[in-house]
């Protein structure tokens, strides 16, 4: 590593010059990887849309049958509680 200061590149009037354009080959390769990395992002982005898109009714099934069985086990406690005649322990 050298101690250099960086290097300006100044006009004689003290301006600074415009930096170079890439070669044109160059900026065509650049915007074709910009390009590409937008095209995987999409994909990308369908892919999960569409694996939830399938994974939704599942979901929705599993939530409609853990409903009916609470449902179903709220009714059964209810007529353990309330069926028949009512017994006191305390009476003899």
């Amino acid at each position: 590593m050298s101690n250099r200061p960086p290097e300006l590149d100044m006009t004689i009037e003290g301006e600074y010059r415009t930096p170079h354009k890439p070669p044109f080959m160059a900026r065509v390769m650049i915007w074709a990887i910009v390009i590409a990395v937008l095209a995987g992002a999409l994909t990308l982005a369908a892919f999960a849309l569409w694996l939830a898109l399938i994974i939704l009714p599942v979901a929705i099934g599993a939530a409609v049958v853990a409903w009916l069985v609470w449902r179903f086990q709220t009714w059964r406690g209810k007529a353990s509680v309330g069926g028949g005649p009512r017994r006191d322990i305390y009476r003899s």
